[in-house]
């Protein structure tokens, strides 16, 4: 048996996410022979949105594709940009006139996979349904190949089970994002679709959600409106790596990754190129 090796890369949360996400992906890919890599990269931009410069460069990070969710709009230069580069999606319940699209099947070598980016309608906002939308992407997807990879962006964690249970059996993977807080219940069903509540988030720990704890508190003890900024200590990447029968696309192995990020080294190496 042959196996895919995935890697995705949980929500990179501003410029800590983003150094951890350039220095540890192309080891990664080579440590654990991975065959691609699927990147959350909406809060990129300082925790909202990510810009099309920004986009760009993180592709040369080792990502083959970067999916997204509710803050991809933040930012408005990357409207246009969804046009240029198709390996950018968003969740494929918005409106089809939104720009963009949320699904993108790819080829490695002699193999393809199906990415579908999904968003939740629990605690978020009024979308197209999540279910339909996966069923009707997963139809589509399915004449090409039989590994589909599903990034779904959601609060509720009874949301989030009940589209793994709803594709069970139809895709390899169905991973949670959006909570930057990583959850252990990572499993594969009997019919091969791997799951994860949650990925969790790359970037700051010493954080509220990857953002400054002073501003986060303060909103909660007031319920006053803050200005967030992005923490900068303890960084780490998370996410998860799934490895796929590549002939029938069913899940074999899923296993989370949580990983500190050596900034010292970061800045060493960094530092050795502009010598160069």
């Amino acid at each position: 048996m042959s196996t895919f090796n995935l890697l995705f890369v949980a929500d990179i949360c501003g410029k800590p996410g983003r150094q951890a996400a350039a220095h540890m992906i192309k080891p990664l890919r080579e440590q654990y022979q991975i065959d691609y890599v699927v990147a959350n990269v909406e809060n990129a931009a300082g925790g909202f949105g990510v810009t099309p410069e920004m986009s760009r460069k993180m592709f040369s990070y080792g990502m083959n594709l970067q999916t997204s969710g509710n803050h991809i709009w933040d930012r408005v230069d990357i409207l246009d940009y969804f046009n240029e580069h198709p390996k950018l999606i968003r969740p494929a319940n918005y409106p089809p006139t939104a720009p963009g699209s949320g699904s993108y099947v790819d080829e490695v070598g002699s193999v393809k996979i199906g990415v579908i980016n999904l968003m939740g309608r629990v605690y978020m906002a009024n979308l197209d349904c999540p279910f339909q939308a996966a069923m009707r992407e997963v139809k589509r997807i399915q004449s090409q190949t039989n590994i589909i990879f599903v990034d779904f962006h959601a609060e509720a964690t009874s949301e989030k089970q009940a589209l793994a249970y709803y594709l069970d059996g139809r895709v390899s993977a169905v991973i949670g994002t959006h909570t930057h807080v990583q959850t252990a219940d990572e499993s594969i069903s009997a019919r091969g679709t791997a799951y994860l509540t949650d990925a969790g988030m790359t970037g700051p720990y010493d954080s509220i959600i990857g953002m400054e704890k002073g501003p986060s508190l303060g909103r909660f003890l007031t319920g006053m409106p803050k200005r967030f900024t992005t923490a900068s200590d303890d960084v780490r990447l998370a996410g998860v790596i799934v490895r796929i029968d590549a002939e029938s696309g069913r899940a074999v192995e899923i296993e989370r990754l949580m990983l500190r990020f050596d900034m010292e080294e970061y800045q060493s190496r960094k530092q050795a190129e502009v010598d160069q």
